[in-house]
């Protein structure tokens, strides 16, 4: 009979053993996709409340904004009119902020979401065109503005007021260009040849989600920072110059100068992306448990196959023989360990739902053991192993940077004890004789 064959035959038995093994990547794989599909269910919600409160902002500008009429003449000698914009950046700007997170729950979910109260201030000089090729008869100086990009309006929470020189003016939705920046404030300002430099200052009161970005327009920006979030991530083109970071949270500040970007204080029409030399803070959740689930399930395949390994030289060295449908038993049940895992990890801290997926499971293939082999001392051994090798793979998932070398160690010395444990075993003798004598 095939059956009997296979029971009988150590070549047949490792073959299935290598196949069940390969089978078991089927519910693997279904898993990693149960924990894609979770994760963008978590991203759903976040961006249902910051869709609500004011998502990721930047804060680009102030900008100063002259229009030109430019006339042009064509080959029949008909003139046309455009409206150009010649765009100037300020000499000094100043942003200094506090940052108050908040947590919001969507389900089971939560949401970092912030509101940031920064004082803005700085000068430009007054513009100069000789050198933008503008004669004094095209630019229209009593229609100059002053623009503000904020990404996302709904998270304006107060009338932006601001002062310029010696007037208190408001700042209105929407920018007549859109050169520089598409979504903002603006107003007119009053530009008068006798000063030589014109002064701004300004409060925003912004709501917000994870992330507060700023763009660099000053020739000097310096930006400070603070927060009682104490888990914050730098990004953008620079990071702070000074950082403090405690448990209580973060202060931090930025300066940055004209040459360290790739745009100059001038320029006419639609030429630079300032966008690209942002930089800010992103308010982290403390833990991903959903990346280091992920990572956790990238081992399944070497989980499963050093435990079927471990029962399998059991099976040589005490001659007794252990089904295929039990091979696939122990099988499912390192599988059901990253589901429990994924779904713990949900409602409590990561450390903890791994110690609890991981002891279930310990004790369900072990227990499961005791009752086929009925040997304590196979049993402990099993118990052993496995023990061994969630604290291994936890260990691997807190050194992420050391991931790999501490990987390649340990696979070097489980294969090391493998080929001591087997090193006596005559496998021309054990395959001559066809195995075992004993079916559980």
């Amino acid at each position: 009979m095939a059956t009997e064959k296979i029971r009988s035959s150590v070549g047949l038995r490792l073959i299935v053993i290598t196949v069940l093994s390969l089978v078991l990547l089927i519910p693997a794989f279904m898993i990693e996709r149960l924990i894609h599909e979770r994760k963008a269910t978590r991203k759903s919600a976040v961006w249902e409340v910051s869709e609500k409160w004011g998502g990721s902002q930047l804060l680009a500008g102030p900008i100063l904004t002259v229009p030109l009429k430019k006339q042009y003449k064509d080959d029949k000698g008909n003139v046309t009119t455009s409206i150009q914009y010649a765009h100037f950046l300020p000499d000094e700007l100043s942003i200094q902020g506090d940052v108050s997170p908040q947590i919001r729950r969507r389900g089971i979910y939560e949401v970092v979401l912030y509101n940031g109260k920064l004082k803005v201030s700085g000068s430009f000089p007054h513009p100069v065109i000789n050198d933008l090729g503008i004669s004094e008869q095209e630019i229209m100086w009593k229609d100059a503005f002053l623009s503000l990009g904020i990404t996302d309006m709904k998270g304006i929470k107060e009338t932006i007021k601001i002062t310029w020189n010696d007037s208190d003016l408001t700042a209105n939705p929407g920018i007549k260009s859109n050169d520089v920046i598409r979504s903002g404030v603006s107003t007119k300002v009053e530009l008068n040849e006798t000063r030589k430099s014109n002064t701004f200052s300004f409060n925003v009161d912004l709501n917000g989600s994870q992330e507060l970005k700023f763009v660099p327009v000053g020739k000097e920006t310096r930006v400070i920072v603070s927060s009682s979030w104490n888990a914050p991530s730098f990004q953008g083109g620079f990071l702070p110059e000074k950082r403090e970071i405690s448990k209580n949270g973060f202060t931090v500040e930025w300066k940055v100068l004209q040459l360290n970007r790739n745009y100059p204080q001038k320029w006419v029409g639609k030429h630079y992306e300032i966008q690209h030399s942002a930089f800010g803070v992103n308010l982290l959740m403390p833990v991903d448990h959903y990346q280091k689930t992920m990572r956790t399930v990238k081992y399944a395949l070497l989980f499963i196959g050093l435990t079927f390994m471990s029962f399998f030289i059991i099976e040589i060295l005490n001659k007794k023989a252990i089904h295929h449908i039990q091979y696939l038993l122990i099988g499912f049940a390192l599988l059901l360990f990253y589901t429990l895992l994924l779904s713990l990890s949900e409602h409590i801290p990561f450390g903890y739902s791994y110690l609890i997926a991981s002891s279930c499971t310990v004790l369900m293939i072990t227990a499961y053991t005791k009752s086929v082999l009925l040997s304590k001392i196979i049993t402990s051994v099993i118990g052993v192993i496995l023990s061994i090798l969630y604290g291994f793979l936890y260990v691997l998932l807190q050194v992420e940077d050391y991931a790999l070398l501490l990987g390649s160690i340990g696979l070097f010395v489980i294969l090391g004890i493998f080929m001591y444990i087997t090193r006596k075993i005559d496998w021309y003798t054990v395959i001559k004789n066809e195995g075992v004598k004993d079916h559980v």
